[in-house]
């Protein structure tokens, strides 16, 4: 008879053990839309409601009323074109950190990999922000862009950059919310440190000429993965309609800042990942 391994009850194998779970996974994020929904009778369409009022208020109150509609061009574009990556980041990053406790009965009466609560969150994110990418694209082509390949590439990262670093944090915050519920009310602190700390709202230049007596301080801003996609949704969509000196509002070397980033997000992943597994034991007991 062959020798089955044992493993400790409860723990499961981290991410890895996510991939082979794609179906409850996928019954997860069914049952996640629903529950999001019920009741609801605009239902998907807030998916476009919201970002657009968010879009509305921010155009008027920087763009009009400090006048940013003049300083850079197509200023409209370059503003929702932040305004996806934040709305991403928040609803990924928020709803996996409180996942575990909208679950608390599921897991508390059946096993399965604890992971999938996050990962599943992360799903929802993506579902919520496709329709919100359509809107930009839309609006990019009837501005006149044209996709380039590098223009695509840094789209693709600034999307992945911001799902490993929403599911770190998610993991990370979320399994310390299971013992300590002020942990979400935190969350919702760094979120709103997070629009401001990251040139969404206002160009690069001004934060490079504000801080241009101490570099290491712009040094740390790029550092932080937020910043990075959003200017790799910048230089995807903004900078091919934003006239010949959009390129000053980037980074002066984006693919090192890109590195810095995912090498950023990728250990915050890991801490995550480290300690989610070093409490999942204890999740289905404190809930």
């Amino acid at each position: 008879m062959a020798a089955t391994e044992l493993t400790t009850p409860g723990r499961g194998r981290g991410l890895v053990g996510v991939l082979s779970q794609r179906y409850l996974l996928k019954l997860l994020v069914r049952k996640e839309l629903r529950v999001r929904y019920r009741g609801s009778v605009l239902g998907m369409a807030w998916s476009y409601v919201k970002p657009a009022t968010q879009f509305i208020v921010f155009y008027f109150a920087m763009g009009v009323f400090l006048d940013l509609n003049r300083g850079v061009e197509y200023f409209a574009v370059y503003l929702f074109s932040g305004i996806v990556v934040i709305n991403f980041f928040s609803e990924a990053f928020g709803n996996a950190t409180r996942t575990l406790i909208w679950n608390a009965q599921l897991i508390k009466k059946i096993y399965l990999p604890r992971e999938l609560f996050p990962v599943s969150a992360i799903y929802v994110a993506v579902v919520h922000f496709l329709p919100q990418l359509v809107v930009l694209l839309i609006a990019c082509v009837l501005v006149g862009w044209r996709p380039t390949a590098l223009g695509l590439v840094a789209a693709v990262l600034g999307f992945m950059l911001v799902a490993i670093l929403g599911l770190g944090l998610g993991m990370l915050f979320g399994s310390a919310n299971v013992f300590f519920r002020d942990a979400e009310n935190f969350v919702d602190l760094l979120l709103l440190v997070a629009t401001w700390a990251s040139p969404v709202l206002y160009p690069f230049t001004k934060v490079k000429d504000a801080l241009a007596q101490h570099p290491w301080l712009i040094t740390i801003y790029e550092l932080n993965p937020i910043t990075v996609a959003v200017q790799l949704f910048h230089y995807a969509f903004w900078v091919p309609v934003g006239g010949p000196d959009a390129h000053l509002e980037m980074p002066e070397n984006m693919v090192q800042t890109t590195v810095s980033g995912f090498v950023v997000a990728l250990l915050i992943l890991a801490l995550g990942q480290t300690v989610f597994r070093r409490l999942e034991g204890r999740f289905a007991q404190e809930l």
